[in-house]
């Protein structure tokens, strides 16, 4: 766990210094992440739960299964293909002393765009004046533009807010998705804080799964441990990384090439797995049902998904769909 925390704070990380971090481990991201959930619900029964719109698919019904109240923020604009952070900071600026306010620590998931550091500095300076509680989900770290980068915001936050969770996933960074391997991270004000929440979220973990999976995590482990393996594992996260990016730009690229009625330069901009193409519900059922190209009705791929291989084929039909 402390090797998870370093990866995810930093070695010299304030909070990791003044001693005010607990982590427990956790079944996968989706585990930490109720983990939390349950935790804000005994501090604070019936608190509020802001979540980005659009967010993850489970995180509404995951996070209110514990029963807290959701409440969604603002946060990507369809028509500009990129966040609102007016109306985000509007929206969050109106909410209550000891609310919690999830963000995607990087790689946004479904639509692929992040802060940039002016931003992350805003929503800082907001939950740090306001008494809004960050609850960081860290579900691809590494995947975005680097261990360090796609750290730095929930980094930044913690060096400015009191009190933070960090909900952490190795499914994708490290290929466990069925090993189930996962954190959360406490960051409490003061060590007193940070051992009373431990003795909670133990509690609580006893209560709904009792022991977490082993095999994953001692595999985190001794990849965090010894400098060959990590070597090893950051290299291969550079190429997985590196050719995610490269997807985007090629995509991109290819349908301007092919004279596309359409911008999608925004693709290249974003970061992670996943991308809203922008097309109607109405287009994508033309993709599937004339071009065998399946995606969800919003139009959020997976750009890992792609390949050069297949990359043909998908600029000819979304620029024949987008032509009609």
């Amino acid at each position: 766990l402390q090797k998870l925390e370093t990866l995810l704070l930093g070695a010299d990380h304030a909070a990791l210094s003044a001693d005010r971090c607990r982590s427990v481990q956790t079944p996968g991201g989706c585990g930490a992440l109720r983990l939390a959930a349950e935790l804000i619900q005994r501090a604070r029964p019936g608190a509020k739960v802001w979540v980005s719109n659009p967010t993850w698919a489970n995180h509404i019904p995951l996070l209110s299964a514990a029963g807290v109240q959701i409440v969604e923020y603002p946060y990507y604009d369809h028509a500009k293909k990129g966040i609102d952070s007016d109306a985000m900071l509007a929206a969050l600026g109106k909410a209550d002393a000891g609310d919690v306010v999830l963000l995607h620590g990087c790689c946004h998931n479904p639509c692929g765009a992040d802060p940039d550091p002016a931003l992350w500095q805003q929503l800082a300076t907001l939950c740090a004046e306001r008494g809004l509680m960050p609850l960081v989900d860290v579900a691809y770290l590494g995947l975005g533009h680097g261990l360090d980068a796609d750290a730095a915001g929930l980094r930044l936050l913690g060096a400015t807010v009191p009190e933070m969770l960090l909900a952490n996933s190795c499914s994708k960074n490290f290929g466990l998705y069925r090993e189930r391997t996962g954190s959360l991270t406490v960051i409490a004000a003061e060590p007193a804080q940070a051992e009373i929440a431990l003795s909670q979220l133990c509690a609580i973990a006893r209560a709904s799964w009792s022991m977490p999976p082993s095999w994953g995590p001692l595999l985190v482990q001794t990849v965090l441990s010894d400098p060959a393996l990590r070597a090893e594992w950051e290299s291969e996260l550079n190429t997985m990384r590196e050719r995610i990016n490269g997807l985007r730009q090629l995509l991109s690229q290819s349908l301007a090439a092919a004279g596309a009625p359409r911008d999608f330069s925004f693709i290249a901009k974003e970061s992670g797995m996943f991308s809203f193409l922008g097309i109607t519900p109405e287009q994508v059922a033309v993709l599937r049902e004339e071009f065998g190209i399946y995606m969800v009705s919003s139009s959020r791929i997976n750009v890992a998904g792609l390949s050069e291989a297949n990359m043909p084929h998908m600029t000819m039909a979304l620029t024949a769909i987008l032509s009609r």
